[in-house]
């Protein structure tokens, strides 16, 4: 970011942050607030070892040592708790500029809460986008920063939309094959399911949380008007159409199908999908996370 750039402020929000989890354990080495796999100073016994092998006599369990009955001294070891990365992953494509409020600027919301949420568990936060390709221009390294989540949203609210989505997303996760890390993907899908489906494959490591964002005027016909010109989002080409009750009900066919087939593209991968539309409210991304405790 260079020093004579100004972005928009971003609009106020009420307590921004969210609360999350990961599922299992995480592997980092960096103290957090989340459950962990390796050794270190903690609260969680993993097992026990010799005095010998881990010379901290605090921590010495006689129990133990008597149960064991080979003349050791057994010390308690414990799981240290790790710190994660937050990162999101947004669509800035033509089609992400539409809708009211616009649905990239629902993104924007939802970056700085992530990353001021990410701040207060003690974890990473870091941005990366796509339209055709990879937006290097956006691009935010995973940090632990108080004002990351402010950075990442102004920038996503002054971005450029870019042309048609999809193929870019793939150049964009390849980086994070294998890598273990929270990734929010960002975006309205309107690009080819088996490109969705590649992208998620490449995810195979990561808590992956996609967030669909759909604008009202997408989901339901103009209640009032039976005349229409639409403009394709991606593509920028302007149809007119008679909305007759036969092209409504299509209209509403056609998007519940397309959830369908979403939803059966993320069930195949054991992922949940959260759908958004409308204003940003983190209330929603708490509420994602305590369901799939239960």
């Amino acid at each position: 970011m260079s020093a004579g750039t100004h972005f928009p402020a971003a609009p106020a929000i009420a307590d921004s942050t969210f609360h999350y989890r990961v599922d299992g354990r995480a592997g980092g080495r960096r103290p957090g607030a989340h459950a962990g796999r390796t050794g270190g100073s903690g609260n969680e016994i993993r097992d026990h070892a010799r005095l010998f092998d881990h010379p901290d006599p605090r921590r010495l369990d006689l129990r133990a040592s008597l149960r064991a009955g080979a003349g050791e001294w057994l010390v308690r070891t414990y799981r240290q708790r790790a710190a994660v990365t937050l990162l999101a992953v947004v669509d800035v494509s033509a089609s992400m500029a539409c809708g009211a409020p616009r649905k990239l600027d629902v993104a924007a919301d939802f970056v700085a809460s992530m990353g001021d949420s990410a701040f207060s568990a003690g974890d990473t936060a870091g941005l990366l986008a796509f339209d055709g390709e990879t937006r290097d221009d956006l691009f935010q390294p995973p940090r632990h920063s108080r004002v990351i989540g402010t950075a990442m949203g102004a920038q996503l609210r002054a971005a450029e939309p870019g042309s048609t989505a999809g193929y870019g997303a793939l150049a964009t996760l390849q980086p994070l094959a294998g890598r273990e890390a929270m990734v929010f993907l960002v975006s309205d899908f309107h690009w080819p399911l088996e490109q969705v489906a590649a992208a998620l494959d490449l995810l195979v490591r990561a808590w992956v949380v996609p967030l669909v964002l759909w604008d009202e005027q997408e989901m339901q016909p103009p209640a009032r008007q039976n005349f229409v010109r639409l403009r394709d989002a991606e593509n920028g080409r302007v149809r007119s159409l008679w909305l007759t009750p036969r092209l409504r009900r299509q209209w509403q066919e056609h998007l519940a199908e397309r959830r369908r087939q979403l939803d059966a593209v993320f069930a195949e991968r054991q992922i949940r999908p959260l759908y958004l539309s409308g204003q940003y409210d983190p209330a929603r991304l708490s509420q994602y996370f305590l369901e799939g405790q239960r």
